[in-house]
């Protein structure tokens, strides 16, 4: 599984998901793509201060989860999925720059993705049941 930041935002900002999501990590391995751990310590750090921050990295360390590099690969990947789903080309997935790099991630290793929101349903990626 691949998890989104939205995800872990909605988690650690105890938003209306976070015990349904927050199951879905403890239950089973999963990985973020490096990209996403900075976006997500971006948004948490702006929400809810460093304490928010700290508790994504601890998060991290009690949960199976692996941090992904980005890889040429995946980058390239991500900037083919923001001409083609990101805001601006008309599609209703309307994914930001981070979104990308989970996207990306999760075509890469044919994993579903966990994300909040209604962005990811309208791409080709595969969605956690």
């Amino acid at each position: 599984m691949i998890v989104d930041s939205s995800a872990l935002v909605a988690v650690l900002m105890a938003e209306p998901e976070a015990d349904e999501m927050s199951d879905l990590l403890e239950s089973r391995p999963f990985a973020l793509s490096a990209a996403t751990l900075a976006e997500c310590t971006i948004v948490l750090r702006s929400k809810g201060g460093e304490a928010k921050a700290l508790a994504l990295d601890e998060l991290l360390e009690v949960t199976r989860s692996e941090v992904v590099p980005v890889d040429e690969v995946q980058a390239r990947l991500a900037g083919r999925a923001y001409a083609r789903y990101g805001r601006g080309s008309g599609s209703r997935a309307r994914l930001n720059y981070g979104d990308c790099f989970s996207y990306a991630l999760a075509i890469t290793r044919d994993e579903p993705l966990l994300f909040k929101g209604d962005d990811f349903v309208h791409t080709d990626v595969r969605l956690v049941e």
